[in-house]
């Protein structure tokens, strides 16, 4: 299935249905009356982020959703019937925005979230709505209320505890096959990765999710590259494993060039707790380790681990280095949730 993580979608509200004018004609009875129904409201169109998605690809076969229009009001008293609302599946994780793609409109963070986005027309009025003592056969009903309508933007940002960043050709897909069920592409080429991917890692017994997204290199926030439209799955995400490729010139300038690019993005993406580790170790001899992790050390400030993923050698120690601060974020979170669960008017 191919990866899609933004669309453009029009919709349509249903508009409600006409009141009607109607009047009593029975045997009997010598002074009939108005009896004319309401019209039914339009349905409206609800987002609801559901199980089982994990892209956006139903969007790109149909980009045009109407709801039903009510039904017109009827005589003997009868409403139309109310308009069906048309719901949008999403998977859980997407960004609702305007048109202009900037004014966010839900953020459908869990499964279950809903939001309307256009609200169906109320119905209108039938003639009977309109009888008093002095206007006994009123002969006038209210037209309904249109629908609205609007194109919204639907950008999808992955759900993952851990996100991998680096350079193309860092060992980021040969770190995730390593540690996870999940089976990226892997060659010896730049931008291997097109699409992001998900793994979810399995260590002491816990178990967290793990994302993979497309190499960044310099200039990628001016759309060098694959440019930097997928950093926004990681944006989520509670700590960065920023892997830098050992076999390559400098270390601290590869460092520095995707930091560069973070902060560019986003400073709150730049400021996420980070885990910096140099990859490829295997294929190094322990000189040329000690130069890079040097160099590696000047450039974020801090001792970087070493590991290769091919050989599985410190893999264990950045896994428990994540989990740590997973679980650190995890708790963080846990006293105000409770508290508000136990609170109860």
């Amino acid at each position: 299935m191919k990866f899609l993580d933004e669309a453009k979608v029009y919709i349509f509200s249903g508009a409600g249905g006409n009141g009607c004018v109607s009047f009593r004609r029975e045997k009997f009875i010598e002074f009939g009356g108005p009896n004319g129904g309401d019209g039914g409201r339009g349905g409206d169109v609800v987002a609801e982020a559901v199980e089982g998605l994990n892209t956006l690809i139903d969007y790109r076969y149909q980009q045009h959703f109407k709801a039903k229009r009510g039904g017109n009001g009827m005589g003997k008293d009868r409403h139309g019937a109310n308009g069906e609302d048309i719901v949008l599946k999403v998977p859980a994780g997407t960004e609702i925005y305007e048109e202009d793609g900037e004014t966010l409109l839900a953020d459908l963070a869990n499964v279950g979230d809903r939001v309307v986005l256009a609200r169906g027309g109320n119905g209108g009025f039938g003639n009977a709505h309109f009888k008093t003592a002095t206007n006994r056969a009123p002969r006038h009903a209210n037209p309904g209320q249109p629908g609205e309508e609007r194109t919204i933007r639907l950008r999808l940002k992955l759900i993952a505890d851990a996100g991998l960043v680096g350079l193309p050709n860092a060992g980021k897909s040969t770190f995730l096959a390593a540690v996870t069920a999940a089976r990226p592409k892997i060659a010896d080429y730049p931008f291997t990765t097109l699409h992001p991917q998900l793994g979810v890692v399995s260590i002491n017994g816990r178990e967290f999710v793990l994302a993979d997204i497309p190499g960044l290199i310099e200039g990628a926030h001016e759309g060098v590259g694959l440019g930097d439209r997928f950093l926004g799955h990681i944006e989520r995400c509670s700590v960065l494993l920023h892997l830098v490729d050992g076999t390559g010139e400098d270390a601290g300038a590869a460092y520095r060039t995707v930091r560069n690019e973070l902060k560019a993005y986003s400073e709150t993406l730049a400021r996420k707790p980070e885990i910096v580790a140099l990859s490829k170790i295997d294929a190094l001899d322990p000189d040329r380790v000690e130069v890079q992790v040097a160099s590696l050390k000047k450039a974020c400030r801090r001792t970087p681990l070493v590991l290769s993923a091919h050989s599985r050698q410190g893999v264990p120690e950045a896994l428990r280095a994540l989990l740590a601060i997973i679980d650190k974020n995890r708790k963080a979170g846990e006293p105000a949730a409770a508290q508000t669960a136990a609170w109860h008017p």
